[in-house]
């Protein structure tokens, strides 16, 4: 797997844009290149048994370094990371300066080296946007997409996105023009919904990989010199149970019934299975320098009681599990979802950002207008660390603001060095 780690090596242009009065006069960023066979990625992996992880099968496309010749580059690094600061009362605390941050790095301290305001258009995002359109996500959306088009009209004009879907599909590169974007927002609902003049012809739907598709843009998507990489994530994350190594599995509960449901299931997962596990991704997630906003569609289960969520779900789930003589079904169906729920709201945090749930369609809106308003309230802080070894260990951080124990800091908690 490709690593991306938060402490890179800056290319001259990039320092000299983030450093000096310049960047406010920076003209519009290098063109990047085009995301060429994306999910490509996802062919050279291949699970080893043995080493219980996924590894590279195949050798990586020498081209596509072929442009660091023209690199000038810096010896020198530089850790960023995001953070968000919530007063006692869960409010944004504004008007913080570089001097009002302390920062230790595996408890050793460290100088802020770097600073800028979240809301700064000067400083272009990079922001990815996967959209999970299966036939289970259909009840949410229209709302999502007409959600995700009014966060499109807020970008700055030096702002880069693209859409992802659960097919591993790139349906649009990383672009400044809404009016593309949009219009594939809209592709999205439309080919979802049969033509009216022939309702028999099955809609198209999504595949349901959204790990797989999260695991290709972790991979692919971004460069080195993007300096605010983000991620929107929205997905029930059903495909799960298709995972290496799978911690959400349809089991069975006795019944001969549930026991022939779970060879099924075997039969199924064998074919279906992907090359990577979850904690494949977990730490692919961890290695990368982009922020992770999940959206999670569907009733929340996490924090409650197993009775308390078969009785959330019988209240406000599918009506099919109403009746007792589905009893267990319900409680296979309720295991299962919370197993699933809880694989996916471990991603978000790994990245500093944050799982929100969508329980209700027209909660849409807000949701992404949250996602929005985070990405402009945070700070950009940044340090070149007194450790310089390139020993590809993980390294804890720790921030706090000064003179305020009682602020919530929330940022990215750890990053991976790079090796010689």
């Amino acid at each position: 797997m490709r690593r991306s780690y938060p402490q890179i090596t800056l290319t001259l242009f990039l320092t000299l844009s983030l450093f000096t009065a310049s960047l406010a006069q920076t003209t519009q960023p290098a063109k990047r290149k085009k995301l060429k066979h994306f999910g490509s990625s996802l062919k050279r992996l291949k699970w080893n048994p043995e080493k219980n992880t996924a590894l590279e099968s195949l050798p990586r496309n020498a081209a596509a370094g072929s442009d660091d010749e023209d690199v000038i580059r810096i010896d020198t690094s530089l850790v960023t990371c995001e953070l968000l600061v919530l007063d006692q009362h869960g409010k944004n605390v504004a008007g913080l300066t570089a001097n009002d941050f302390s920062i230790a790095e595996d408890g050793t301290s460290q100088t802020v080296g770097h600073f800028l305001l979240g809301d700064n258009i000067n400083v272009p995002r990079t922001i990815v946007l996967i959209i999970d359109y299966s036939g289970s996500q259909l009840p949410y959306l229209e709302n999502s997409v007409a959600a995700a088009k009014v966060l499109v009209d807020k970008l700055g004009p030096k702002d880069l996105m693209a859409i992802v879907t659960d097919d591993v599909e790139l349906i649009q590169d990383f672009t400044t023009d809404k009016k593309k974007l949009k219009k594939k927002l809209d592709s999205l609902r439309e080919q979802s919904e049969p033509p009216r003049e022939f309702p028999l012809i099955q809609p198209k739907l999504g595949r349901s990989k959204q790990y797989s598709a999260l695991m290709a843009t972790l991979n692919e998507a971004f460069e080195q010199t993007d300096v605010r990489p983000i991620i929107i994530f929205q997905t029930d994350g059903d495909e799960a149970p298709f995972l290496r190594n799978a911690v959400v599995s349809f089991v069975g509960q006795g019944s001969e019934d549930a026991a022939k449901q779970d060879e099924i299931f075997r039969k199924i997962q064998k074919l279906m299975h992907t090359e990577f596990s979850l904690d494949d991704l977990y730490r692919t997630v961890e290695r990368s320098r982009a922020t992770v906003y999940t959206v999670i569609p569907g009733i929340k289960l996490l924090g409650l009681t197993p009775e308390e969520q078969l009785k959330k779900y019988l209240a406000e789930g599918d009506s099919m599990f109403g009746s007792s003589t589905n009893l267990p079904k319900a409680q296979r169906q309720v295991a299962l979802e919370a197993k699933m729920q809880s694989a996916l709201s471990g991603v978000a945090p790994l990245t500093g950002g944050w799982t929100e749930f969508l329980e209700k369609p027209e909660q849409a809106e807000g949701i992404y207008a949250r996602i929005f308003s985070d990405i402009n309230q945070r700070y950009i802080v940044g340090y070149y660390p007194t450790n310089k070894e390139r020993d590809g260990k993980r390294r804890k951080i720790d921030f706090a603001v000064k003179g305020h124990p009682e602020y919530q800091i929330y940022g990215r908690r750890s990053y991976f060095a790079p090796r010689q």
